[in-house]
């Protein structure tokens, strides 16, 4: 069966141990964390209310990423992982159209050679 999640809080609505069998698991940037999940994680229990499956988070050392696995029933913990994937690239696009347009505001006020 492999080991089950650390977690003491294991929700109602996760059957043990048929939902924790064979987890979904998907990596995204630790810097789209808190955007998707809150500061602390504070949208984490709202998620897996909403989504009816258990999360845990670990954060992977050297790499800048972080392993999101998804515990649940089958069709549940598919939508999870589809959802929380699209959140994480929505963010990720966000995040490079504001770097975008800080550039190009920068060039906006790029001062002319008179002014350095």
């Amino acid at each position: 069966m492999g080991t089950l999640p650390k977690r003491k809080d294991i929700p109602p609505w996760v059957k043990i141990p048929d939902d924790l069998k064979d987890p979904e698991v998907f990596q995204v940037q630790t810097q789209l964390l808190e955007a998707m999940f809150g500061v602390g994680g504070s949208r984490i229990p709202y998620i897996e209310r909403v989504s009816k499956v258990m999360l845990e988070l670990k954060v992977l050392e050297s790499s800048g990423l972080a392993e999101v696995v998804v515990y649940g029933s089958y069709l549940y913990k598919l939508r999870a992982k589809w959802m929380l994937q699209s959140m994480a690239e929505w963010h990720r696009q966000r995040r490079e159209r504001g770097m975008l347009k800080l550039e190009d505001a920068m060039k906006a006020l790029h001062l002319g050679p008179w002014m350095k």
